[in-house]
């Protein structure tokens, strides 16, 4: 389920690079993740796995959309509060690590599927939404992806995914809370580096925005 939650949550931050085009919510998503597994169709190393190259279009399509910020204060949950400015800076940075070093394990997964978008329910916020989708497998139940998504002052952006009803933030939350509550905030940061180290990934972490 990991994988699953990170690869689409990759997939589904990626549609926030046409934010600055005026496209709604739905619509950036259904057109990026066309435009993602079409690129893993039509790269047979990359559908077979290719690390550095799932990398690649992590870093060029995806990254510099996520709100990191939010989606790292989301996961720590209440000892976001407890850490420093350089702490938090620290935190975010590896979480970012950490998403993009499971999406790079995950996406040969990924072939010859797609992502069908449903209509919005209700009355829509217009700073804060979440796009309902189903991501269609051959042979398979459509599986249920919620991305929820808020307004910046750089466009939408996509802070959380939930799968079959599992949130990934509120997921990596209960592995947080127990490494902080043994460790503290400086564990927790320990922890994630030490998982990303054999893994690292190009770019420097962003700032925080606490």
């Amino acid at each position: 389920m990991s994988k699953v939650l990170a690869f689409f949550g990759a997939l589904a931050l990626a549609a926030t690079a046409w934010a600055q085009q005026d496209i709604a919510p739905d619509q950036l998503v259904q057109k990026i993740t066309d435009e993602v597994l079409a690129a893993i169709k039509s790269d047979k190393q990359l559908a077979a796995g290719d690390k550095q190259k799932a990398v690649k279009l992590a870093e060029e399509k995806v990254l510099p959309y996520i709100d990191f910020d939010q989606a790292t204060r989301l996961a720590v949950g209440r000892a976001w509060s407890q850490a420093s400015p350089e702490q938090k800076k620290r935190l975010v940075g590896e979480f970012r690590n950490m998403l993009v070093r499971t999406y790079s394990n995950a996406i040969s997964t990924y072939e010859g599927q797609t992502l069908k978008v449903l209509p919005a329910r209700g009355k829509q916020d217009p700073e804060e939404t979440v796009v309902r989708t189903q991501f269609v497998r051959a042979g398979g139940q459509p599986l249920p992806i919620d991305f929820s998504m808020r307004k910046t002052d750089q466009g939408w952006k996509v802070f959380d995914i939930t799968v079959e009803g599992v949130s990934l933030v509120l997921t990596y939350r209960s592995e947080f809370d127990a490494v902080v509550k043994q460790q503290g905030i400086e564990g927790l940061i320990k922890a994630l580096a030490s998982k990303n180290t054999p893994a690292a990934v190009g770019g420097s972490a962003p700032k925080s925005g606490q």
